[in-house]
């Protein structure tokens, strides 16, 4: 990540631009971006070890606004503009031809190591993150809830870049602005001003929307405007040297605090990012002191300025070869994460690229010309290399695609015994029921998400923009055709395969309606994956209510449910167990539908998939899905519907339990059949759901 100032010293040519001040080089500047890069690498390398080292993004914003801000108010007040041509080509010679670099070794490496389901979302994102808006394409993506487990891209940690980016392109302006009002208090106001606004909108979208909150660049401005703030009141901020320390001390305190105690649950970035940003404005009101300080002997020393100097390119490669090195290492690696050796060996290779790329690329960028205008050209030559690349894999990912829906197809019109499912039932006498799978790589001709077109989406029951509830009319025009409800999340959705071939065999009107992360319930929903704000959880509840009276008016056959309970909390403020309180809230919706004449069948939710095993398990393994299995008790540990179905006295409503179809005494797997049963991180596979359409029909016929 870009922290770099552009002022040089008048005394001798510049040590580095990394960290360079009105002062000289800072050492502790230099020092903070080799904390906040650590931080995110150890996170991304080690997830449970430094929970919270997504805060080094923060860290490198306030160096950023004040680095930045220090160049352009010294160019102001000596020349009263800011030749912002010459700005921004730095800006270009330093930045983009490292990360046009890896952007472009990310694209070949997918071609090469990467299922193929994977190009479309890294072509795509290669171009926003070469254009700099890939947090908004992010932002976009955080809210498809279809999407929400797709396994993680190469060049999606380009979304800071870009935040940094549009800061850069919009700065400058908003300086020149306020210097026209001359004096320094109303230009720090100003810069408060908009600081605040953006701190109260982060608070504010953070509990709104937090998973878009934590991309778009409105909510992260603020934090540019802290270092501005320190940058430009300047020598005001001073302190005294034992008040120097302390702030030092309480600095780096509550950046290192924030990375540890923080997690993924913790409601980011809104108000709990000032701990980390406030922390990095008080160690650079703390270097403004000159002389050493109590940290000096750590923070000057050379390892802490070797990592600070090639932070920006350390923090460009160790992604990529992070998601990279289990498909490059997969023949001499049986599982599907990185033994601790390994983990190391990625580090050391992204040290080792960061160190090639800072000094033959970054260094080598900014000395290959002063010119303005050839800067751009080049720019714009990079860029074109890089669309065209992403272009090509886009290009060769929709070949493949056409490919894999025509032996979808030709499977669909095959009855085979042993397929997928099937192989586990003992009557089909299936020899290697969990041998490898014909076709590992999950693409979109597996969505278990696909709608068939005799369904269209009704406009009565949206919550928010999203429509929840479609009818599947697959009658042919019978008189009084049979009505079933498939009711729930995304855990409901992802059996529709086998519903829409039963309507259509049936001539069924079938009618789906799901919510994601919603359990279809009458309980005090707390939130998905963990607790969420009020404002996430009460649509839920409201939509069940409004929607368990709706079935039950429309008096149906038969009402099928699903989700995904284990992770959709209950929360009444009582003791009770998640299964009491979730019988106290599906029972009363279950008689209300078996009041009005409907059955009631509760599918068990499929054994854990990515919680147990690694996402990609089954592509590293295609020649032995075997070992991927994971113990029985493990992957299918109790869940609070199915206890509540399996015991539930109403005669009208049925546990369907699937279990034996995933797993057998011991183990659960994920390739039965010579079909992958997952999709993604914890929904089914189109083509393994359609297997169990048999199985589903009995039980609806019970």
């Amino acid at each position: 990540m870009d922290t770099v100032t552009e002022q040089r010293r008048e005394s001798g040519p510049p040590r580095t631009e990394a960290a360079r001040t009105s002062r000289g080089f800072r050492t502790d500047i230099q020092a903070l971006r080799a904390i906040a890069v650590l931080a995110v690498v150890v996170n991304h390398l080690w997830p449970g070890s430094l929970t919270g080292g997504y805060v080094g993004v923060d860290v490198f914003f306030v160096i950023s606004g004040f680095l930045i801000s220090s160049h352009l108010d010294r160019e102001i007040v000596a020349t009263g503009r800011v030749r912002l041509g010459r700005f921004y080509a730095r800006r270009i010679r330093r930045l983009l031809p490292a990360a046009f670099l890896v952007l472009a070794f990310s694209l070949v490496a997918a071609y090469f190591l990467l299922p193929y389901p994977r190009w479309e979302a890294i072509a795509q994102e290669s171009f926003a993150s070469a254009t700099y808006w890939e947090n908004w394409l992010l932002a976009a993506k955080s809210v498809d809830y279809s999407a929400a487990d797709a396994a993680a891209s190469l060049v999606q940690h380009y979304w800071s870049l870009s935040v940094e980016e549009q800061f850069y392109l919009v700065w400058p302006l908003l300086l020149l602005g306020l210097f026209l009002v001359r004096r320094r208090s109303a230009q720090l106001i100003g810069i408060a001003v908009v600081g605040v606004g953006s701190l109260a909108f982060s608070v504010y979208y953070t509990q709104a929307s937090p998973s878009e909150a934590y991309f778009v660049t409105p909510v992260r401005v603020w934090e540019f405007a802290l270092g501005a703030i320190v940058a430009l009141a300047g020598a005001r901020l001073g302190l005294p040297r034992i008040a120097a320390g302390l702030a030092s001390f309480a600095g780096l305190a509550m950046i290192i605090g924030s990375a540890a105690g923080y997690d993924h649950h913790t409601p980011f970035p809104g108000s709990l990012a000032l701990v980390p940003t406030v922390g990095t404005a008080l160690v650079i009101i703390a270097g403004q002191r000159p002389g050493r300080q109590w940290h000096t002997v750590v923070t000057a020393s050379w390892p802490v300025q070797f990592v600070g100097n090639i932070s920006y390119s350390l923090y460009l490669w160790h992604w990529p070869l992070i998601l990279l090195a289990p498909f490059a290492l997969k023949d001499v690696l049986r599982a599907g994460t990185l033994p601790t050796p390994y983990v190391f060996a990625v580090l050391g290779a992204a040290l080792l690229l960061a160190f090639g790329s800072k000094y033959l690329v970054e260094d080598r960028g900014m000395a290959l010309t002063r010119h303005t205008g050839a800067t751009f050209t080049a720019m714009i030559a990079g860029l074109v290399a890089v669309s065209t690349v992403a272009y090509g894999l886009a290009w060769t990912y929709d070949r493949l695609v056409v490919q894999a829906e025509r032996e979808v197809e030709v499977t669909a019109q095959r009855t085979v015994s042993c397929h997928g499912a099937q192989a586990r039932i003992p009557a089909n006498e299936c020899r290697e029921p969990f041998g490898p799978a014909r076709v590992v790589d999950m693409g979109p001709a597996n969505k278990y998400y696909e709608n068939a077109p005799e369904c269209r989406a009704l406009d009565d029951y949206m919550v928010g923009s999203k429509k929840t509830t479609l009818v599947c009319d697959f009658s042919r025009g019978a008189r009084s055709p049979e009505v079933v409800w498939l009711v729930g999340d995304s855990h409901a959705q992802q059996w529709q395969g086998p519903m829409f071939d039963l309507a259509r065999e049936r001539r069924w009107v079938l009618k789906l309606s799901y919510l994601g992360g919603c359990p279809f319930a009458d309980i005090e929903f707390s939130g998905y994956h963990g607790p969420a704000p009020e404002t996430n959880t009460r649509p839920c509840m409201e939509w069940t209510a409004k929607m368990a009276d709706v079935i039950a008016d429309d008096s149906p056959s038969a009402v099928v449910v699903s989700f995904y309970a284990r992770e959709e909390f209950a929360d009444d403020g009582t003791d009770r167990s998640q299964t009491e309180q979730y019988r106290a809230g599906l029972e009363p919706f279950w008689k209300k539908w078996t009041d009005a004449g409907a059955r009631v069948a509760v599918l068990s939710d499929p054994p854990l998939n990515a919680e147990v095993r690694a996402l990609d398990c089954a592509s590293l393994n295609a020649d032995d899905p075997a070992a991927c299995a994971v113990d029985r008790r493990v992957a299918q540990p109790p869940d609070p519907l199915s206890e509540v179905a399996s015991t539930s006295r109403n005669p009208e409503v049925s546990f369907v339990d699937l279990t034996n179809y995933f797993c057998d005494k011991r183990r659960c797997y994920t390739v039965v059949g010579n079909v992958v049963v997952y999709y993604d991180a914890n929904h089914l596979n189109l083509e393994f759901s359609r297997s169990m359409k048999p199985m589903i029909g009995r039980a609806l016929d019970r």
